[in-house]
């Protein structure tokens, strides 16, 4: 099962349009998870109607219509592992234990927020994993999203994608 995971897209705030490469990893993919901050509900239509399998929430920047659409936290059986999506997890310090205490039962919990790629996993097994943001790379060096597959109840293959700069 490929996933795609993104997050943080903040059209038409922080781009006017959705780089060419993430539309096309939306219908490469068997399931396409966003963490919240869409902004305009125009986005959500697009990943709606383009992938296969979508599991949304929203975020901090998303107003009425998408709070309305999404929920706050979301779960999805995805090839025999539990996932957990959310927009925010609060400050990287502690975030590991914070969010296995918070979400107890799933394997993988994706989040956004923070616009910075993150792949750790918490005591006890959690694997925490933001995409970080496909249009929006604040201080970090690109704008990112992410892959990964689910095989035999396992997550593998977990990739950063680099986008190219505007």
């Amino acid at each position: 099962m490929r996933l795609l995971l993104t997050s943080d897209t903040h059209l038409p705030t922080r781009a006017k349009v959705l780089p060419g490469e993430l539309v096309d990893a939306i219908g490469a993919a068997d399931v396409v998870v966003h963490a919240g901050d869409w902004v305009d509900e125009p986005t959500l239509d697009l990943f709606e109607a383009r992938a296969r399998r979508f599991v949304g929430v929203y975020g901090n920047n998303d107003g009425p219509g998408l709070r309305a659409r999404l929920p706050e936290v979301a779960y999805a059986d995805l090839g025999g592992l539990r996932f957990g999506v959310v927009h925010e997890t609060g400050a990287a310090r502690g975030r590991e234990q914070r969010c296995a205490e918070r979400f107890p039962g799933i394997d993988v919990l994706v989040f956004g927020h923070s616009h910075i790629p993150w792949d750790t996993t918490a005591p006890g097994g959690l694997r925490l994993l933001n995409p970080g943001s496909p249009t929006d790379r604040r201080r970090q060096p690109y704008c990112t999203y992410a892959t990964a597959e689910v095989t035999g109840g396992q997550l593998a293959e977990v990739r950063f994608h680099r986008l190219p700069r505007r």
